[in-house]
């Protein structure tokens, strides 16, 4: 009688996501929508605060002003503090960083003190968003990339739909140091959830350990700072000819230029391996991630604007006309990341940014007597735009990366975004300035919003054309490859 050979086990399922994986991007999402929704939240609450603190609009601007600055000093860092302590322990540690800023936020005596306290949350925060995305990628090993972005970039995604409209609901039933209370669940939850789920990757105690680049960190982090900062101004000057912008601006490029000149000979030693850059879909999903940050950040200016200056509408009410918006990214979301996985980041993202262009196209020809419906269809058109066009410039971004250049890479993007933010908005903001100044009636301020999203609108169809330099379908690694590798690409 012969032996029967045993049964060989069912292969795996290429299409299924590893539920540690899910766990790892569950973990990482409650995390994040503290520092998410604390960043937006504020937006609608700097008038509020000017009167509750009694401090002029320019002092109170430093809230928002000096927790990005801290952000953008801390992002640099990011991976080589994971180098050091490892992510889960960098992960925990950054939570309870932006805790106690939360925390110190909400007994603030006087507005110097809420700047100071924003700034320990900044520097929590700064290490928190590069690291969201550097700990799910390495989980997912370059597998089912499409599908795990389309779930954790769902906080960055909604963050600034829905963070006005929980800051105007905190503001209109409660006192505004609710604002920074509500970090508290998240922060407490994201740590507990996070020593349960993550995966401990703590070098051993004998292991090289990674040195600090310290020239680096001095050109690198005060050059974005300052890049930033100059931006930021925009709003308050008399436009980007002023000293008030110029200087810090023109001074932190001369920084971040000192800084590649230091950094790419160097390539990994460096606090930022620039040299990742010549992975064509990372240098490309980088460049469109500045687009997409300018044209994101800048529909977060434009659009409350126009319906408060324009339509007289209050915070709150702004905030739930923006949900249309909200709604969009939120549908576009799972198909996005399904067809990513299918066919690939580049047709994924020149359907969004062209969806994008598409719907931002209606606001310039707003008037005063265009309708609330019409306006909120046109909404959700931009939110689903938005949202498949960020998913899948973030998935293509880390397309044949190595475990461990994923931190570099998320530093990149993410620093690349938020510039492209800052740009839009300071551009935006010298134009409805520029209208806001010599318009004398509601049409007249309409049409002027209209020329600002016409602008917005060339933001997003330049950004088109650039999408066929992204990567096409990938081929993802074999399930059983548990070792880091690079995925292949069918351009």
């Amino acid at each position: 009688m012969s032996t029967p050979h045993p049964t060989a086990p069912p292969a795996p399922d290429p299409d299924r996501v590893d539920p540690a994986v899910w766990r790892t991007a569950f973990t990482i999402i409650v995390g994040t929508l503290a520092v998410v929704f604390d960043t937006t939240i504020i937006s609608v609450a700097i008038d509020d605060l000017a009167h509750q603190l009694d401090a002029p609009l320019s002092t109170i601007q430093w809230v928002s002003t000096g927790y990005l600055l801290a952000m953008f000093v801390t992002i640099p860092l990011a991976g080589w503090a994971q180098s050091r302590l490892g992510g889960k322990h960098l992960w925990i540690a950054s939570l309870g960083m932006f805790l106690l800023g939360s925390v110190l936020c909400s007994v603030a005596w006087d507005v110097t003190s809420l700047i100071a306290f924003r700034v320990v949350q900044g520097i929590g925060g700064g290490i928190i968003m590069p690291l969201t995305i550097t700990l799910v990628m390495q989980a997912a090993k370059g597998r089912n990339i499409g599908k795990v972005m389309a779930t954790i970039t769902l906080p960055a995604a909604l963050g600034p739909i829905l963070g006005p409209v929980l800051g105007g609901i905190i503001l209109h039933v409660a006192d505004w140091r609710w604002l920074f209370l509500v970090n508290i669940p998240f922060c407490v939850i994201g740590g507990w959830l996070a020593q349960r789920n993550l995966a401990s990757d703590r070098p051993a105690a004998d292991a090289p350990r990674a040195r600090l680049d310290v020239v680096g960190l001095l050109l690198l982090s005060p050059g974005v700072a300052a890049i930033i900062y100059g931006l930021a101004q925009v709003e308050g000057s008399a436009g980007f000819t002023s000293g008030a912008v110029l200087v810090p601006f023109l001074g932190g490029l001369a920084l971040v230029g000192g800084f590649a000149a230091w950094a790419l000979p160097r390539a990994a030693g460096a606090l930022v391996d620039l040299r990742l850059l010549r992975h064509r879909a990372l240098a490309s999903g980088t460049v469109l991630g500045f687009l997409s940050g300018v044209t994101l950040y800048g529909g977060m200016l434009l659009l409350p604007l126009y319906f408060q200056q324009a339509r007289g509408e209050d915070p709150l009410t702004t905030g739930l006309l923006l949900i249309p918006q909200g709604v969009g990214l939120l549908l576009s979301r799972p198909l996005a990341g399904r067809y990513i996985d299918l066919v690939g980041s580049r047709r994924v993202a020149l359907i969004g940014f062209t969806v994008v262009a598409a719907a931002t196209v209606p606001f310039a020809f707003v008037t005063p007597d265009t309708t609330d419906a019409a306006l909120m269809v046109a909404l959700l058109f931009l939110g689903a735009g938005l949202g498949t066009a960020r998913i899948a410039l973030t998935s293509a971004a880390y397309v044949g990366l190595e475990h461990r250049e994923i931190p570099h890479a998320s530093i990149l993007t993410r620093v690349a975004q938020q510039i492209g933010g800052s740009v839009g908005t300071a551009v935006l903001a010298v134009i409805v300035q520029h209208t806001a100044s010599s318009a004398r009636t509601p049409a007249a301020l309409a049409n002027g919003f209209g020329d600002a999203f016409w602008w917005s609108t060339a933001f997003a169809a330049a950004a088109i054309p650039l999408c066929l330099l992204l990567p096409g379908r990938q081929t993802p690694p074999s399930p059983s490859d548990t070792a880091p590798s690079k995925a292949t690409m069918k351009a």
